[in-house]
């Protein structure tokens, strides 16, 4: 494999467990699992569509998030269960740079559709009066449009200074192209590193602590409140906030694989990347179905009905 044009790398997976005497196990177990949550997080983007007191800010950026997490596992599980059922896991240079690119830019959107929605509680508990100024139809639709926008346009760097790098190894030590991609590359880039420090910045340190802050606020000014008004924002709020935590501690471990040059077993690689791609897809439509009061009610309606 020489770095010429027109070639087509193929880089070989090596995070799988033991795939040969598991692969049939692990097909069932991944294409549950997404279709489990294809359905889960389409169910309830469909009650939001569907029910008009559910047209609101707070309700609009959670399905929101929820078509950004079938976005991030499309991005994934076609191609992994193509793996389980292969001899070889293997694919194209083109390809992992699209997953890749596909991986940050939707990870990072999470985040600022978390902050958009801390932003919209803040101002509905602590401004009620300016709620309906402030969080207009134009003003929701440029923060949805700014979520998916800005990490779109950050990620194309990353992916252009990437596929600039000549490889001298084709053996991923993960199951998928995230971060481990650039432990591939002949020579650590100074500039992707610093690059994507500012992106992390960006995109996930800013916005938690956005969050935080603006909750931090919300509970002060709540706890001043009387016991309904504390029991509304901690029903609206700590999903928000729980699902922030979630994502952002799965997400630790996977700038730890590379900043830190953390090494880690193989196995631990494995149950902490399906932790990311099984657990969080699906921990968000159950948190949201189950903690969001109405959605609960119309999720209960739309059971019955089914069955």
């Amino acid at each position: 494999m020489d770095n010429d044009l027109n070639v087509t790398y193929f880089i070989t997976f090596a995070g799988h467990v033991e795939v040969d005497k598991y692969r049939y196990l692990y097909f069932v177990m991944m294409l549950t699992v997404y279709i489990l949550i294809i359905c889960s997080n389409s169910t309830i983007v469909y009650l939001i569509w569907n029910h008009q007191n559910l047209h609101e800010p707070m309700y609009i950026f959670i399905a929101a998030l929820l078509i950004n997490s079938v976005l991030f596992s499309t991005g994934i599980y076609p191609k992994l269960l193509i793996d389980f059922l292969s001899d070889r896991q293997i694919i194209s240079y083109s390809t992992c740079l699209f997953q890749l690119y596909a991986y940050y830019t939707l990870a990072s959107s999470e985040f600022l559709l978390l902050a958009a929605m801390s932003y919209d509680r803040y101002v509905s508990i602590c401004k009620p009066l300016q709620y309906q100024t402030i969080m207009t139809k134009t003003n929701v639709n440029v923060l949805l449009f700014v979520a998916w926008l800005v990490p779109v346009c950050q990620g194309v760097v990353t992916v252009v200074l990437s596929a600039k790098k000549k490889l001298c190894a084709f053996t991923l030590k993960g199951i998928m192209c995230n971060s481990t991609f650039q432990t591939l590359h002949c020579v650590r880039s100074t500039m992707l590193n610093i690059y994507g420090l500012v992106v992390l910045v960006n995109m996930v340190i800013c916005p938690t602590i956005f969050v935080l802050f603006t909750y931090t606020r919300i509970f002060i000014i709540t706890y001043r409140s009387c016991r309904e008004v504390r029991r509304k924002a901690a029903q609206t709020c700590l999903p928000h906030l729980i699902v922030l935590i979630n994502f952002s501690c799965l997400l630790v471990y996977d700038v730890l694989l590379l900043r830190m040059g953390t090494e880690f077993p193989k196995i631990v690689r494995f149950i902490m990347t399906l932790q990311l791609l099984m657990y969080h897809p699906l921990f968000n439509p159950i948190i949201y179905g189950l903690k969001m009061k109405e959605i609960y009610k119309h999720l209960k309606i739309f059971f019955r009905k089914m069955f």
